[in-house]
C-alpha cells in the first residue's frame, strides 16, 4: 500500500498516479505489466516513484483498493435499497452499476476482468478477497432458507465468476447482451440450487 509521502501529494497527482497503473493494469497481467510505462505515464520521476511506492506490487494492491471500494460501495448501495434482495439480486445490480460506471471510469471492467485471468499470487489473493464478500451472502441466504444447505458456496460464486468473464470476452462490447446472457445463466443456476418452497 501507498507510503504515507502519497498521501501528501495533491489530488491531481495521486490521480495520475492511479490513473497510470489503471492504464497498464487494464491492458496487461501483474508479471506482464511495465513499472517504468506506469511511471513514464505518470509523469513523475523514477526516485519519486519509491518515495511513494515500495514496489509494483504495492502499487498494483492500490489500484485494486480502489477499484473494490468503489464496487463494494456499490454493493453497500444495494444491500441498503433492498436489505432482503438474495445474492443473485445483488451480483446483478452490482454489475449492471459497475459497468455504468466504468462509462465514467475506463479500464475499470478491463483492470477487475484482467485480474481474474492473472495467476499471478498477488491477483489470485485480491480475487479470493472480492469472491469471499459474496460467498458470505450465499452463506447467508442459505440461513434464510433461500438455498439448498448442502450447496457449496463457493463453487456457485466460481461458476458465476467464470461464466461473467467468459461472457464479457465474447460479449462485453456489447453491454446489454452481455447482461442479459449472465442474467440467463445466474437464472439457471439459481433455479437449480434455490430451496423449493412448501
Amino acid at each position: 500500500m501507498p507510503k504515507n509521502t502519497f498521501y501528501n501529494l495533491s489530488d491531481e497527482k495521486k490521480g495520475r498516479i492511479f490513473d497510470a497503473a489503471l492504464e497498464e493494469f487494464s491492458v496487461r497481467t501483474f508479471d506482464q505489466a511495465s513499472l517504468n510505462q506506469i511511471i513514464k505515464n505518470a509523469g513523475i520521476p523514477k526516485g519519486s516513484f519509491y518515495q511513494y511506492f515500495e514496489n509494483k506490487e504495492d502499487i498494483y494492491l492500490y489500484m485494486a483498493e480502489i477499484i473494490l471500494k468503489e464496487k463494494s460501495d456499490i454493493l453497500n448501495c444495494v444491500r441498503g435499497i433492498d436489505p432482503d434482495a438474495d445474492v443473485f439480486e445483488i451480483i446483478m445490480h452490482t454489475t449492471r452499476e459497475f459497468i455504468k460506471q466504468g462509462k465514467e471510469k475506463p479500464g475499470y471492467a478491463e483492470a477487475g476482468m484482467r485480474m481474474k485471468l492473472d495467476n499471478s499470487e498477488i491477483a489470485k489473493r485480491v480475487r479470493k478477497s472480492s469472491a469471499e464478500k459474496f460467498v458470505t451472502m450465499l452463506e447467508r441466504d442459505k440461513e434464510r432458507g433461500l438455498i439448498k444447505p448442502e450447496v457449496d458456496s463457493q463453487v456457485v460464486i466460481n461458476m458465476i465468476s467464470t461464466f461473467s468473464l467468459n461472457e464479457y470476452y465474447e460479449n462485453g462490447s456489447d453491454k446489454e447482451r452481455y447482461l442479459k446472457n449472465l442474467g440467463q445463466a445466474i437464472k439457471i443456476i439459481k433455479d437449480g440450487i434455490a430451496q423449493p418452497k412448501d
